[in-house]
Parts: C-alpha cells; sequence; structure tokens
C-alpha cells in the first residue's frame, strides 16, 4: 500500500522522523516542576474553547495552579469566564493500561471563577444556583469578580453545574525532544477528556489531550505560548486568528506524532484524499509501545466521501459524510494470527490463512467481526483545516467517541478533534483499487513481528476500540 511514498521524498522523510523516536525520551515520572502552557485554541467536546496555563510546584507538597479561560468563540478571542484552581497532586504507578503514562491523584482545595462578559453573566446566571456564587436574591453577577465555587476547607462544591473536571491530571506523560540545531523542548501530555459531558467528572482517562508546553523549553515558535504564559485569571489571553484556510483535502496527510488512543492503543495514521473522486484511503499502523516502533497490526481501509455543509458550531469547520467500504489488515503479531485464525469462517478474511507479515482482504467477508469492523460503513465527520507556524497546511479530524462507539448518527458527530495531521504532499497519487473477491495478497516483511504484545493489548484488539482510529 506505500508504493506511492517512493515518488513522495517528503511524505518518506517525515515518516522516517516518526520511526526515528531517539530524539525523544519520555520521563518516569514526569518532572512536572514549572509552568506549561497552551499552544493553539483548544477545542473541547461540546465544544468548549479554551486555553490552559498550569504551574506545578516543586516536592514535597506537589501543589499546583491551573488557570483555565474559557471562550465564547473557537479562535479564543473573545473571553467568557476563567476558572483559577488549586490543589495538590500524588503520583501513584506506572499506569498498566497505557503504557509510558503514570498515574497519579489529585485533590482540589479551591476553584474560583471570574466572569469576562455580559454574555456569560446571563449564562452562568441561569445555569449556577444563586447560594453557590455567595448571593441573595436581587443580587446580580457581576464581570472581574472572584467567585469561589469550590473549597475543600468550607465543604462547598458548586462544580457540577459546570460540569468541571480535573479528571485529566490522573494521567501523565512527560516528553523531552532533542532537536537537531536548537533547545530541547519538553511537552507536557494529561489525559484526555470525556466527550460525554455527563461522563467527565468520573472518567478516568486512558488516552491524552493535545501538549502542553513548558514555558521554558517550547517548541519554537510559539506566539500563544507567550500570550497564555503572560495571562491571569483578571486577564486571560485574547488569541491571534487561527490561520483557517478552506477545505482542500487533495493529497497525502501523515501524524505529527507518534498517537495514543484510549484503550492501550498507538498509532500512526496516513491518509491520501481526491477532491475530484471524493474517494479516501487510510493507512493505521498500530504499535505496542508508545513510541510506535513495535508493530502489531496494519489497517488499510478506503471508501468515498460527500461535503455536507459548514459547521454550525465550530467556525472554519466542515461536516463530511465518510463511507467505508473496502479494507485490509496485516497482522505482525503472533498471538492475534491465532486468534483470527480460530475465527469463525466467513467472519474475517480467510480463517486459517492468517499468517505473520501477510496481508488478507476482510472486504469480501463484510469485514472482521473479531476486530469488530463492520462494511460497509457509515461515519458522520467534522474537519477543519489551518496552516502551522511555519505555513504548513494541518487537518484535524474529529475526535472518536471516548465509549468505542462510532459517530454512525448525525447526533453522533464529533465537536472536537483529534491530533492534527500535516500535509506531506498536495498531490493524490493514483491509488491501488481493492479487488473484493481476492482473498489474500502478499503484503510488508514481518520485520517486527518478534514482538510479543502484552495481554492488556491483546484484550484491547479483541474489544476492538476500532472505530477510534477510523478516519
Amino acid at each position: 500500500s506505500a508504493h506511492w511514498l517512493l515518488w513522495e521524498p517528503q511524505c518518506q522523510t517525515h515518516l522516517r522522523h516518526l520511526q526515528d523516536r531517539a530524539r525523544v525520551a519520555a520521563t518516569i515520572p514526569p518532572r512536572l516542576d514549572g509552568h506549561w502552557v497552551s499552544s493553539r485554541c483548544e477545542v473541547r467536546p461540546g465544544p468548549e474553547f479554551l486555553t490552559r496555563s498550569y504551574t506545578f510546584y516543586s516536592n514535597p507538597t506537589r501543589l499546583f495552579k491551573a488557570l483555565q479561560h474559557y471562550y465564547s468563540d473557537s479562535d479564543c478571542q473573545v473571553p467568557a469566564y476563567s476558572l483559577l484552581i488549586q490543589g495538590k497532586l500524588r503520583f501513584r504507578k506506572a499506569s498498566w493500561i497505557t503504557r509510558g503514562a503514570t498515574e497519579a491523584e489529585h485533590t482540589l482545595l479551591n476553584v474560583a471563577l471570574v466572569i469576562h462578559s455580559q454574555q456569560s453573566i446571563h449564562h452562568l446566571a441561569v445555569h449556577l444556583p444563586l447560594y453557590c456564587l455567595g448571593l441573595g436574591p436581587g443580587v446580580h453577577l457581576v464581570s472581574h469578580r472572584l467567585y469561589e465555587l469550590f473549597s475543600a476547607k468550607a465543604e462547598k462544591d458548586c462544580l457540577g453545574a459546570l460540569h468541571f473536571s480535573m479528571m485529566e491530571l490522573e494521567l501523565l506523560r512527560m516528553e523531552t525532544q532533542i532537536h537537531p540545531h536548537g533547545h530541547p523542548s519538553k511537552e507536557l501530555f494529561l489525559g484526555d477528556v470525556h466527550t460525554d459531558w455527563n461522563q467527565r467528572a468520573h472518567y478516568r482517562p486512558t488516552g491524552y489531550q493535545e501538549p502542553l508546553q513548558n514555558t521554558m523549553h517550547y517548541i519554537h515558535p510559539c506566539p500563544v505560548c507567550a500570550l497564555v504564559y503572560r495571562s491571569s485569571e483578571q486577564h486571560p489571553p485574547i488569541l491571534p486568528p487561527s490561520w483557517s484556510i478552506p477545505m482542500n483535502l487533495d493529497g497525502l496527510w501523515v501524524s505529527q506524532r507518534c498517537e495514543a488512543r484510549p484503550a492501550v492503543l498507538f498509532l500512526t495514521r496516513l491518509f491520501i484524499f481526491s477532491e475530484e473522486q471524493r474517494s479516501w484511503e487510510g493507512t493505521y499502523h498500530h504499535y505496542s509501545d508508545p513510541m510506535c516502533r513495535h508493530r502489531t497490526f496494519t489497517l488499510l481501509a478506503s471508501g468515498h466521501y460527500a461535503h455536507m455543509e459548514p459547521s454550525g458550531k465550530i467556525k472554519g469547520a466542515t461536516e463530511l459524510v465518510f463511507k467505508v467500504t473496502h479494507a485490509k489488515v496485516t497482522v505482525f503479531e503472533q498471538t492475534l494470527v491465532r486468534v483470527l485464525n480460530s475465527s469463525e469462517q466467513g467472519s474475517c478474511g480467510l480463517a486459517g490463512g492468517w499468517e505473520l507479515g501477510m496481508e488478507q482482504n476482510i472486504t469480501w467477508t463484510a469485514g472482521c467481526s473479531v476486530l469488530g469492523i463492520l462494511l460497509p460503513h457509515k461515519e458522520y465527520e467534522l474537519f477543519k483545516m489551518e496552516k502551522d507556524q511555519k505555513g504548513r497546511p494541518l487537518l484535524f479530524i474529529g475526535e472518536r467517541p471516548s465509549d468505542g462507539s462510532s459517530p454512525d448518527r448525525p447526533v453522533k458527530r464529533p465537536t472536537s478533534f483529534q491530533t492534527p495531521m500535516v500535509q506531506c504532499s498536495a498531490v493524490a497519487p493514483v491509488t491501488q483499487r481493492y479487488n473484493p473477491r481476492s482473498e489474500r495478497t502478499r503484503g510488508v516483511s514481518s520485520a517486527s513481528a518478534q514482538y510479543s504484545v502484552f495481554p492488556v493489548l491483546l484484550m484491547s484488539l479483541l474489544n476492538l476500540w476500532f472505530w477510534y482510529m477510523l478516519v
């Protein structure tokens, strides 16, 4: 499936760089001391638009101070309110669910609210009970005043109405990147936020959000980092307009890093889109480790898509409908080969015909029930395009539902995004089309097959959580 890469040196270089993780070191447990900030206007499910500025203090108490600034627009230019959060953090152990992460426990000490706009005053007056804000009848909320929402000492808790949670602090990973011609940069990955607001407060994360940058060691250039660093609860950062660009999917797009998915899956994605034919092809390389070195299986999926209309929820985003019609799988893990070979005849490619490093077409069996793949399959998607600081096109694709289901109905369309992909070629090559009747074709070498996957990964493969990864 990667024959076209030979003709796309940029894409090849990018994929090689992803594999060459020698310049990336993960510290377990993470050294959190210092100040960490958002590098862009962040989108959370809902959608909610925010920037984060977190400070962690030295031992022994492990106190932290977190500032979250919420906005009423997707460019983070119209501040709504800010939350000032103080608490304590205690590391527990290396995570057995998400390899390379550290589990932690957080204790909130107090949370205070500052409102920045008249619109937010109306919104919060409806959602927050008066007693929460220490107000009596006939007393109105005002902007720029500090209102206490939570205090551990006073046993006061009014956070539920805001769907507020700091469960993101319960899963952490810190990466230091050594750049060939520059200073090292440090990124802090905190736990993912549940896509269903009602689950947020109790959800223990198994994946990550977009990383925060260390203010002393950040990826250059980062104009947003400086603005967020200088902010306070009274003076939220007002970001420059995002570099949104019109939707043109043509070309090749690749992951910018080894991506983590909830439930122990690490992967890199690679997409080819043809706007003229409205066709797409996606290659999902799955790995058992957070550096994406040890392959477990590769999924090659393809189909067609239709543009719908601009999103009413996120400015500059587009609603699409994707159809997945063909799929092939190559397995690099002996345990998974055995599982697929013992599957029921006609339920997942040629039962008994799975071998290490050999590609099987699963289109003719309408997918693979063991892996939770159903063909043909329809998904309601949300896409957005921007340029990064270097002027390269970025593609934001909708976040997968946290419960492992698929956005197969319009009501389940995503309202937030996965880690953006970068364009490595603006020209879509002529891709090989599938023959649904062919049972198996010789595929990639089994160079990575000797690595065994620890049992939790296999459990996750069997549950599959497959649609976390698809488009």
